[in-house]
């Protein structure tokens, strides 16, 4: 039974903001749970959604733990101030992330969107499916990540949308801007990551 999202409330008259956090999380970690404190207070958001990917089409089958286990792994690490574990994606039928966030805009059209990854996936963004349709759907938040953010600001992506990115100090104001708009953050790093708990060396 897929687990679905209330519809975010209006907070003092304004549209809720929402920030959309994918990814396989097989398992989730310390590393989620980190990115999504600072997403929630940099950038002045009401929320922060966990996509549980059903299968992510760049990673193997193989190795990848049952959505039900990977989502009851979001879920308790989740716990927490407004944070949410969802397997959305399987109840839309979206495999990919461009086609995700039109959905989740149709659905929420009073809700701001804002998409956060780490440096990691802006380095790759370009082999995604549609993507630029994704900084032209949604405000997108990339945070720093150990040895990632070099590569990351040389991007194909960071050059194709160079001329939308917004200054660090403007974080707060990225939600309401129209996309495509995106900002890099350089923040507390975590070293945690899904490999090194699988492996035994994670936190």
């Amino acid at each position: 039974m897929p687990v679905l999202i209330k519809r975010p409330s209006p907070v003092s008259g304004r549209r809720p903001r929402v920030g959309l956090l994918g990814g396989s999380f097989n398992p989730a970690h310390g590393g989620h749970r980190h990115i999504s404190r600072l997403a929630l207070e940099r950038l002045g958001l009401d929320e922060v959604w966990w996509l549980v990917s059903p299968q992510n089409p760049l990673k193997p089958v193989k190795g990848m733990a049952p959505l039900a286990d990977r989502l009851a792994s979001a879920r308790a690490m989740a716990r927490g101030r407004n944070m949410w574990a969802t397997d959305i994606e399987h109840a839309l039928g979206t495999n990919y992330t461009a086609d995700t966030l039109k959905a989740l805009k149709s659905r929420f059209p009073n809700t701001r969107f804002v998409w956060i990854m780490g440096a990691d996936n802006l380095i790759d963004i370009d082999r995604w499916n549609d993507w630029t349709a994704i900084f032209e759907t949604v405000p997108v938040a990339v945070f720093a990540r150990p040895a990632y953010s070099f590569k990351a600001l040389t991007s194909t992506a960071a050059k194709r949308f160079a001329g939308r990115r917004i200054h660090e100090q403007q974080s707060a104001e990225l939600v309401s801007r129209a996309p495509p708009a995106w900002v890099f953050l350089h923040i507390p790093l975590s070293s945690a990551s899904a490999t090194k708990i699988r492996d035994g060396f994670g936190g």
